[in-house]
């Protein structure tokens, strides 16, 4: 039978590849920040409905729960795909940035999630989240501290809620998504203004780059999701990936343990990074 989900981030990467899996079979409402995107998501299939989304306005959200209210009463599945990455050495990321990150992953999906309730009894929540929810990572700590906040959050209300919906955290390792280039794009600013950390900034843009080429494939994810989406009774979470299985694991040890041996690889890094800078001189 025919369900109905809606998608946030669905211009491209996990979301783009959900819009395309799930709309073989079921009415998708995607969801997307530029209307420029319309065109080639209405290509997929009859069954797309794409609509406007900024999750950082609260004016877009409630504008975006109006439109999908007003074209369906029922909602069986929400997945919360949207994100970004804000990057940099926190003693030196501005407030403001930090407010966008949470705005992008964490409030906007509760805001939108939050306006949908009524049309997602007996349905289900799904985020993707990350293997960064886990722990720390350095120069990326907005984003693991987003994910983190964002299950905790919808665990809560998982808790709380009278209401019959199941919420469900994926959490994926490195996956080959255009993300990994927008966060570079997205963060230059920052990354410029770290002085003092030239050589953690090179091997961030370096290793953001590797990850965009050969990180797991989308299809990776959509197995999962689509998985966890037709379970009788899904689990709470499920990883994708050796390096989020990983992830998960070493989060069991003991912080300043998991400290001591990030803090000396990052120190490893640095110190290979300003041998190579040293070499170019030569």
């Amino acid at each position: 039978m025919s369900k109905t989900y809606v998608i946030t981030g669905a211009a491209s990467g996990i979301g783009r590849a959900l819009v395309g899996h799930f709309a073989k079979e079921n009415i998708v409402f995607a969801g997307v920040r530029r209307q420029e995107c319309f065109s080639e998501l209405e290509s997929i299939s009859s069954n797309v409905i794409p609509f406007l989304i900024d999750l950082c306005s609260e004016e877009s959200v409630n504008s975006a729960v109006e439109f999908i209210r007003s074209k369906t009463d029922k909602v069986d599945t929400l997945i919360n795909a949207a994100g970004c990455v804000v990057a940099g050495a926190i003693e030196r990321i501005p407030i403001s940035e930090l407010k966008r990150q949470f705005d992008t992953n964490v409030f906007g999906h509760l805001r939108i999630t939050q306006g949908l309730m009524e049309l997602l009894e007996d349905g289900r929540i799904i985020n993707i989240s990350s293997m960064a929810s886990y722990g720390i990572f350095p120069f990326i700590s907005p984003y693991c501290a987003s994910k983190r906040a964002l299950d905790i959050l919808f665990n809560s209300m998982l808790l709380e809620s009278k209401r019959n919906i199941k919420v469900i955290s994926i959490k994926p390792g490195v996956i080959a998504t255009p993300l990994w280039n927008k966060s570079i794009e997205q963060n230059t600013k920052l990354i410029n203004n770290c002085s003092g950390y030239e050589a953690e900034m090179s091997y961030m843009i370096k290793n953001a780059d590797k990850n965009g080429k050969y990180g797991a494939p989308v299809e990776s994810v959509v197995k999962v999701v689509s998985k966890a989406d037709s379970a009788k009774t899904p689990k709470l979470t499920y990883t994708v990936g050796k390096d989020a299985l990983a992830a998960r694991i070493v989060s069991k040890l003991p912080q300043g343990f998991i400290n001591m041996i990030i803090k000396s690889k990052v120190k490893k890094l640095s110190q290979g990074s300003r041998i190579e800078e040293d070499k170019k001189c030569l």
